[in-house]
């Protein structure tokens, strides 16, 4: 346990940017799992969709600091080649 006042003052703010980190990332991958979920329903406009919802999300959660910013956009660019992917099989 912090016993100085500055490290009580660090574990707080860590404490607190935990928390906010945590929500960002669950809400990342929420997204992301709605586009799993449109793919496993065959369903080329709820991907679509999805991929425009989650595409501002995740470049949100890299300008917060939770991702790295190359993180954020590789994750962007494997999710847009299985969104397109998926649109073209269904389409032949």
């Amino acid at each position: 346990m912090a016993n100085h006042k500055s490290a009580i003052k660090r574990t707080k703010q860590n404490a607190l940017r935990r928390s906010r980190n945590r929500a960002i990332r669950t809400k990342m991958k929420t997204y992301i799992k709605l586009i799993d979920a449109a793919i496993e329903e065959n369903s080329v406009e709820n991907a679509q969709l999805a991929l425009k919802v989650a595409i501002p999300v995740i470049m949100k959660a890299a300008s917060k600091g939770t991702l790295k910013k190359e993180n954020a956009s590789r994750k962007v660019s494997r999710l847009t080649v299985r969104v397109n992917k998926f649109v073209a099989a269904s389409a032949a």
